[in-house]
């Protein structure tokens, strides 16, 4: 079915757009949970919660892209169940891809201080664009959708080593860039 028909299900209340957004996203959404959360059960959780997130915002809200919609929503939610989590001592995964970042990326402190989150993603999103498009399709699935560098090296038949010089070669571009444009880190 198609996203427009998928949401006028959701303006229609109709729970059947419910059924339709899983069978069309349900292994998009399961796929970055899972990336995030190392464990099928909280993943699933957090897909179920998605379904339920969407129920609630649609109506009002209308997205452009239902894909990045919910797949936005299901990055929020593993990363807070992560970090709920965190105090559990039961997840290294996602600490260690945004330990990666922290070299590059100011804290959140420093961006409510600095430049409007809205802002640093605008940034980030137009020094994507600067790259070819491999390495910004490698960086969004790595620090986006929180893929293992395991399963990126082996993709792009390289080592893991040789995968972590490039992303560390980007992180450094991404910083020097932030840097240029005035964000703090």
């Amino acid at each position: 079915m198609e996203d427009q028909k998928i949401i006028a299900l959701y303006h229609g209340r109709d729970e059947t757009a419910i059924a339709e957004t899983d069978r069309k996203y349900g292994s998009f959404c399961r796929a970055i949970a899972l990336n995030i959360l190392s464990i099928r059960e909280d993943a699933e959780e957090c897909v179920n919660d998605t379904w339920h997130a969407a129920w609630t915002k649609m109506p009002p809200e209308r997205p452009r892209s239902l894909k990045a919609f919910l797949g936005c929503i299901t990055r929020n939610l593993s990363i807070s169940r992560f970090r709920a989590n965190r105090a559990q001592k039961r997840y290294n995964g996602l600490e260690l891809m945004l330990s990666e970042l922290e070299e590059c990326v100011p804290s959140s402190t420093s961006v409510e201080k600095a430049v409007e989150q809205r802002e640093l993603g605008e940034h980030i999103s137009d020094w994507l664009e600067t790259l070819e498009e491999t390495d910004r399709a490698l960086f969004i699935r790595r620090y986006w959708y929180g893929e293992a560098a395991k399963t990126l090296a082996a993709e792009r038949n390289c080592t893991e080593n040789q995968l972590a010089q490039r992303m560390r070669w980007m992180r450094g571009r991404l910083k020097t860039y932030l840097e240029w444009k005035g964000v703090p880190l």
